[in-house]
């Protein structure tokens, strides 16, 4: 087997830590881009390629990152906290008041159904402690913008009445997901679950994200007055960084979480007049961040706990195919409970609802901090990610593409 990481003599047991660490980041770099490069080649997204490539050097295949240093886990959650922000900076608070009410149905149905599937579910077929099936009910929520994005635009339907629903039913879910996924880790690090907890959590979460926008809609001014009068290199990059870390720790600090904070910095500078400018200029820094995060998910992804084989995994096989059961029709249903006055294409709705992507790699990536949450159900959520990332593009093009596109 080869070893998790380089072995160093006594000698040098000074900078151990440093070659380790340089050691995991080489395999993290290097393993992001082949995997990244490859999944694009097949029109899947870079993304489910680094996560698939952490799978393979990680405790399920090569071994060479099965125990990471401290320094890879810091930089890896840095990351998260830079993922929040650029699909905070991506998001559109004008356009989510746009949606309509169709959009808002199938956002609420499509986070409501999968988060309730998959708790009740665990529970009751599966004898998970509530906590933990909360926190895996709470994975099944999110709904990937961009995958469903490309293929709406590739299809020439991004305009089209069922790619503004979807498009704009995705943003309220990731942010519903994302407000979902603090409220459960508040109650996680409460370690039970009582009405006073959850009110109280439920209200720092959302009372957050609401003053934090709100207040930052009123410096956003001030932040871009003092941008424009910075005169050294990095002037609205660092600004911005500051901003986000600022809002993450103070989120941090009352009890709430850290991405719930950068997510909240990004809605409020997508406003301002710089952030076609800040979104090329945080790619870089996301792109040596966030990568760590995605691989060091798949990293940690232990597949033997779900092989169907072994009598000792079977049960994690199982609870597998349930979520996975849980994750598409909880979303199917969010399509067809709709009663639109115009002819929509339901199924296509369904369909470009099921892909989960990023917020739920978040999930997943968050999961050590639920006291009882079991490797097997862990590594379900990954492979649930995975696998509705991979079917939803074959799905959408075959629900619209029976259709003519839309002259324009």
């Amino acid at each position: 087997m080869i070893p998790l990481l380089v072995e160093v003599t006594p000698t040098s047991a000074a900078t151990t830590p440093l070659v380790a660490t340089l050691f995991a980041l080489v395999v993290v770099y290097l393993s992001s881009k082949i995997g990244g490069e490859l999944a694009v080649r097949i029109n899947l997204p870079a993304v489910l390629g680094e996560l698939v490539m952490g799978v393979v050097v990680g405790i399920s295949g090569l071994h060479l990152l099965g125990g990471t240093s401290e320094v890879v886990t810091v930089l890896s959650e840095i990351g998260v906290i830079l993922l929040l922000f650029e699909i905070g900076l991506e998001s559109d608070l004008q356009e989510l008041l746009k949606v309509g009410t169709l959009a808002a149905i199938v956002a609420f149905v499509g986070v409501a159904a999968p988060f309730a599937l998959g708790t009740v579910g665990l529970i009751a077929f599966f004898g998970v402690p509530v906590l933990p099936a909360v926190f895996a009910g709470a994975a099944l929520t999110a709904t990937s913008i961009g995958i469903t994005a490309r293929i709406l635009a590739d299809l020439g339907r991004l305009n089209s009445t069922e790619g503004q629903v979807i498009i704009g039913a995705a943003i309220l879910d990731d942010i519903l997901g994302i407000i979902i996924l603090a409220v459960v880790l508040g109650i996680t690090q409460k370690g039970a679950v009582s009405a006073l907890d959850l009110t109280y959590t439920v209200v720092i979460a959302t009372g957050f994200l609401v003053v934090a926008i709100f207040a930052g809609r009123l410096f956003a001014p001030f932040f871009v007055k003092i941008v424009n009068r910075l005169r050294t290199r990095g002037d609205l990059l660092v600004s911005a960084l500051v901003f986000a870390f600022g809002l993450a720790y103070i989120a941090s600090i009352i009890g709430s979480e850290a991405i719930l904070g950068s997510f909240a910095a990004g809605l409020v500078l997508a406003e301002t007049d710089k952030r076609e400018e800040l979104e090329r200029k945080i790619k870089p820094v996301a792109d040596t961040f966030v990568p760590v995060f995605f691989v060091s998910v798949g990293a940690s992804t232990n597949l033997a706990v779900l092989n169907p084989f072994n009598p000792e995994s079977q049960a994690g096989f199982a609870i597998t195919l349930f979520l996975l059961v849980a994750a598409i029709v909880g979303k199917m249903m969010a399509g067809f409970v709709i009663r639109p006055k115009i002819p929509v294409n339901r199924l296509a709705i369904g369909f470009g609802m099921i892909p989960r992507g990023e917020v739920g790699l978040i999930f997943a990536g968050q999961g050590s901090q639920v006291p009882g949450l079991s490797p097997a159900v862990q590594t379900a959520i990954v492979v649930v990610v995975i696998v509705t990332t991979f079917m939803a593009p074959p799905l959408l093009r075959f629900a619209l593409g029976r259709q003519e596109a839309p002259k324009t």
